[in-house]
């Protein structure tokens, strides 16, 4: 359950050279095709300065269901990186469908006596926005270690790739903001304007179900936030209806921006036949609520990520495309 009063923010703290990283499954399982790619983000992962190890559950094959075990195992293989000193931060294989069933196995007094950075996005998304109900834990959305830094980023140019890894180990090793994220040409304005908050984000699905669980963000949360969201599959019909859910949920009254990712593989999004854009599903559910818009960012399923503290501030300006983080994820060791 959420506690009656609202956690302070929750920093993990920042790493260091040689520090261990483990790459677990915490949702869906490893396919064996997709070996090649884990080797390629342990590669990345120790480019970072970083030690890496594979928990035990990340085997080729290994699978329950759609799940890379039962969630009862998940939840006491990711405890126990929780409960162990060695390990600095954990990072998601992939996503998947498996979080919701282990919400309630979570050992959160292990995050609040030692709170790491633990990174993925999709499924993942759903662990974040809930430990940040419940302890005020800084989320790290951002890729994946298999499909992520193994596979889409792979398929840029050198250039693209160094800014990423530049970008995720500042991220976790400095305590100074980075500021500007990296803009591409992408980005769009969809409705112009600026706003200062803490983002608050993920899968729209994720953000929305998450809402009906005992472990909901309070409405306080979203109080003058910055929303984050993207959305991978289904039809455009489920996109406007999540952000319907939203609404009636009195999260759009609340938020003082919205930042958009790419869509990916969603039917009924500009097609011959009069469908909207995703820029004009949000604008009708956004109605006259007048806040700043900036849609087609790399958030999400489509590609690399860039990654998204959920829990700290941002400054948006939608109409010069720029998003910067004004403050640090990590704290310094005490």
């Amino acid at each position: 359950m959420i506690p009656a009063e609202l956690p302070q923010l929750l920093r993990p703290r920042a790493l260091q050279p040689g520090d261990l990283v483990v790459i677990a499954s915490l949702s869906g399982p490893l396919h064996a095709q997709y070996e090649p790619d884990l080797g390629q983000a342990v590669v990345v992962l120790e480019r970072m300065g970083f030690r890496v190890r594979r928990a035990p559950l990340l085997e080729a094959g290994r699978h329950r269901w759609w799940s890379a075990a039962t969630p009862a195992e998940i939840a006491k293989e990711f405890n126990a990186l929780l409960r162990d000193p060695e390990v600095r931060a954990v990072i998601a294989h992939d996503g998947g469908q498996t979080v919701f069933g282990y919400l309630d196995l979570i050992d959160v007094e292990a995050i609040r006596a030692d709170p790491k950075p633990i990174l993925g996005y999709s499924d993942i998304s759903l662990l974040h926005l809930v430990l940040y109900a419940r302890t005020g834990l800084v989320g790290f959305h951002g890729d994946v270690a298999t499909p992520g830094l193994g596979g889409h980023w792979q398929a840029v140019p050198a250039a693209r790739q160094a800014e990423l890894e530049k970008l995720y180990s500042t991220l976790l090793t400095s305590t100074r903001p980075i500021g500007a994220l990296p803009t591409t040409a992408s980005w769009e304005c969809w409705r112009a304007g600026r706003a200062e908050g803490q983002l608050i984000g993920g899968v729209i699905n994720r953000i929305a179900l998450a809402q009906a669980t005992p472990y909901a963000l309070p409405l306080e949360r979203f109080d003058g936030a910055v929303l984050f969201w993207e959305e991978l599959g289904g039809q455009a019909a489920h996109v406007w209806s999540y952000l319907q859910v939203l609404r009636h949920a009195g999260i759009l009254d609340r938020i003082c921006g919205m930042v958009v990712g790419i869509p990916m593989a969603i039917d009924g999004l500009d097609s011959p036949d009069s469908s909207p854009t995703l820029s004009e599903i949000v604008l009708d559910v956004l109605g006259d609520r007048d806040i700043p818009v900036l849609g087609n960012v790399e958030v999400g399923h489509a590609g690399p990520n860039l990654p998204m503290p959920v829990g700290t501030r941002v400054a948006l300006d939608a109409q010069q495309r720029t998003l910067s983080l004004l403050e640090p994820a990590v704290v310094r060791s005490q």
